[in-house]
């Protein structure tokens, strides 16, 4: 069974800086994509940012350019670096690993409020 715990979120400036992490339990991090997704108060949850196993990387347009994803194999853990951060980025902020089965994290609170 695999575990996803995100960290990192908080309340920041427009303007400021966040990283957050995902941990994953189990042994197949490493062979499998991983993926951000957000939701904000009243709206759908949207895709944020992909990575394959190999690290190919692909964002949503609102977020190219400003949000990194990477990855640690060796930790098992998915990062999104947000640097730049407007209010419209406030939400709850998911991981996601796809593997034989679609498993999702608890999520963090992300705000962007001065």
């Amino acid at each position: 069974q695999v575990q996803l715990v995100e960290s990192g979120g908080g309340l920041v400036q427009p303007g400021g800086s966040l990283r957050l992490s995902c941990a994953a339990s189990g042994s197949i991090f490493s062979s499998s994509a991983m993926a951000w997704y957000r939701q904000a108060p009243g709206k759908q949850r949207e895709f944020i940012a992909h990575i394959t196993a190999g690290s190919s990387t692909n964002y949503a347009d609102s977020v190219k350019g400003r949000f990194t994803i990477s990855r640690d194999n060796a930790e098992n853990t998915v990062y999104l670096q947000m640097n730049s951060l407007k209010p419209d980025d406030t939400a709850v902020y998911y991981c996601r690993m796809f593997a034989r089965a679609d498993y999702w994290g608890q999520g963090t609170q992300v705000t962007v409020s001065s």
